[in-house]
């Protein structure tokens, strides 16, 4: 085809964020109630178009944080998960959606906004499992965004993102167990986690839960990469 007969094809430019965060011992995702057609009064991930065509992708991301969820993105880990663009994937027409995967503690209940109306935390479980349906390809985005948490606590501190400023050790295994679905021997975690260079840096003082022994507090440390990796168990359920 010349250049003389090409047109350029009208595509949409959206954001999705997938929200992830420990509550209730169980992985959560953010999802909103659509108040809009398509899909409207089904579940789906916060997110939206573009504002005007000069509006930067991150900076509409963070926009759609606070606009559909009520969420400032300062405390959260955030980045790009993926581009998706399957012709038929919206109804509206030819609609490309760059998601973006956000992480953080203790994150608080949502406050829907704009075309959402409502919003609530959800097992990622129930939504993998089709269990909820969601709206688009939302579902797929989802399974993408947890299988990228589980696979960079292998080698990343992403682990650290779901805890607060400080933890225990204990509460870091409780965020590779709960992301992992599987159970983790204490003392070979201990082990590994303290041979990973830079990973995680003492605290200070001991927290004490119930009438246990205190336990010591740590931070983040300075490395981002595990050296060595803690590496997921092959088998789901198996106890290492």
């Amino acid at each position: 085809m010349s250049d003389d007969a090409w047109q350029p094809p009208a595509v949409l430019l959206a954001v999705d964020m997938v929200i992830l965060t420990l509550r209730g011992e169980r992985l959560q995702v953010l999802l909103v109630e659509r108040g809009v057609e398509p899909y409207r009064g089904t579940m789906a991930l916060p997110g939206g178009f573009l504002a005007h065509a000069g509006e930067d992708i991150l900076a509409a991301a963070r926009r759609e944080l606070a606009e559909e969820a009520g969420i400032p993105p300062d405390p959260l880990h955030l980045e790009q998960l993926g581009v998706y663009g399957a012709a038929g994937r919206d109804p509206r027409g030819r609609v490309v959606s760059v998601a973006y995967l956000a992480i953080a503690p203790r994150l608080p209940e949502p406050v829907a906004g704009t075309d959402a109306a409502g919003a609530a935390w959800t097992a990622t479980d129930l939504v993998l499992a089709g269990e909820i349906g969601l709206a688009f390809d939302h579902r797929h985005i989802v399974g993408d965004g947890v299988e990228r948490a589980r696979g960079k606590l292998e080698d990343t501190a992403l682990a650290t993102a779901f805890c607060g400023p400080t933890f225990t050790i204990a509460e870091l295994q409780d965020v590779y167990e709960t992301v992992w679905g599987v159970r983790l021997d204490p003392r070979n975690f201990y082990r590994k986690v303290q041979s990973a260079d830079g990973f995680i840096t003492p605290a200070g003082p001991f927290k004490r839960d119930g009438g246990g022994r205190p336990a010591r507090l740590f931070r983040p440390g300075a490395s981002t990469r595990l050296h060595p990796p803690i590496v997921r168990p092959a088998v789901l359920g198996a106890r290492t």
